[in-house]
């Protein structure tokens, strides 16, 4: 992996990064008191080529790589990881359809994500009773001459109540994984209904729904792959997932890093600045080894994947080191504001309940680590 960016990446980067100081820090909390994000802001997104980093341009994808997407996700998700959430899920649903999809397919909902015209993608695969085991899903799709019907329902659907487009898994036949299939639905497809919006502990902008598929009937082309394939399509896309999760995990922690040396630098007790005192000073030290390091791990995970290697091991290690050191920096810069981080006051206390789902969503930690000691057992 060469440590020193290139001309794109850093652009894309800096892109990023002054998207995220102008329209994203100044207003993360009214974003989390509305519960949503504003649509202009999504279609700014898609304007600087931050929905599809790594589309192919032909596609009108900025084509920048993973690393690039990686280092965009940080900036992003330090401004909002609401925001951040939706950014990733968008862009990881365009990339499957773009790697697995037919031309047509590729035409219609890559290039509607990547210039913004779908708003947004969802990524339909978990349901009430198949969360880690998406083998014991029961949503099902049955084929009716030339159309596709499906029942079922899914759960934690980000941005469902807005995504122009699911890539939705359901059972074409027998039990296990072997007899899962991957489809595309368009947004208006009769039957098709959002249904509960939960209420979250954090990541509050970001909506996450239920859906209800209720006799859905889809034309035979909306098949994404191969029948049958859709396990292998829904681990693939876990994988470059885990690299973006892990990177929205390093951005929420350089945020609260950044606003507990601020914070420790002003305040003053025993008639000096809690920065001199031994206690703040570790505290500090230890968060910015921790996550430098986890930028490392997930950069490495993205150029693997980039390079068109094996990663599947070194995104789950990315994803379980970055996520859970994350939430431990957020939590530290909490104690470092003192009961003052306890309030709204501060975003510490947002940053805190935002981080948390990073370690359960995209792979729970505890998957994380089976992924790896597999691999190295092998």
């Amino acid at each position: 992996m060469d440590l020193e960016l290139d001309d794109t990446q850093r652009m894309v980067r800096d892109t990023a990064r002054a998207f995220a100081d102008k329209h994203l820090s100044p207003n993360a909390a009214r974003f989390e008191r509305e519960e949503k994000i504003p649509r202009e802001v999504l279609a700014e997104l898609a304007s600087l080529g931050l929905l599809a980093v790594n589309i192919p341009a032909e596609y009108d994808g900025a084509e920048a790589g993973a690393v690039a997407y990686a280092l965009a996700m940080m900036e992003i998700a330090r401004g909002c990881a609401s925001t951040a959430v939706t950014m990733a899920v968008t862009n990881m649903v365009g990339e499957v359809i773009a790697k697995f999809g037919t031309d047509a397919q590729k035409e219609r909902y890559v290039r509607g994500l990547a210039t913004g015209q779908l708003v947004a993608g969802s990524f339909a695969l978990s349901e009430a009773e198949a969360g880690s085991d998406p083998g014991s899903m029961r949503t099902t799709a049955e084929k009716k001459g030339d159309r596709w019907l499906i029942r079922g329902a899914k759960q934690w659907i980000t941005s469902a109540d807005f995504a122009g487009v699911f890539v939705l898994w359901a059972r074409t036949s027998g039990p296990g994984t072997a007899g899962i299939s991957t489809f595309l639905v368009p947004a208006d497809t009769q039957g098709l209904r959002v249904s509960k919006h939960e209420d979250k502990m954090g990541l509050r902008a970001s909506s996450t729904c239920a859906l209800t598929l209720d006799d859905c009937e889809l034309p035979e082309d909306a098949l994404l792959g191969e029948l049958g394939g859709g396990f292998k399509i829904a681990m693939m896309a876990l994988d470059g997932g885990r690299i973006g999760i892990g990177a929205q995990a390093c951005g929420v922690a350089t945020a609260a890093l950044d606003e507990g040396v601020a914070y420790a630098r002003d305040r003053k007790q025993f008639g000096k600045s809690i920065a001199d005192f031994q206690a703040i000073q570790w505290m500090i030290a230890d968060s910015r080894t921790e996550l430098d390091a986890a930028k490392l791990l997930v950069l490495r995970a993205a150029s693997l994947k980039q390079a068109g290697a094996l990663f599947s091991r070194e995104a789950a290690m990315a994803k379980v080191y970055a996520t859970e050191k994350a939430g431990l920096i957020c939590d530290r810069m909490l104690q470092v504001h003192g009961g003052y981080g306890y309030t709204r006051d501060f975003a510490i206390e947002r940053h805190v309940r935002d981080v948390r789902v990073s370690r359960i969503y995209e792979g729970t930690s505890e998957i994380q680590r089976t992924v790896i000691a597999r691999a190295v057992l092998r």
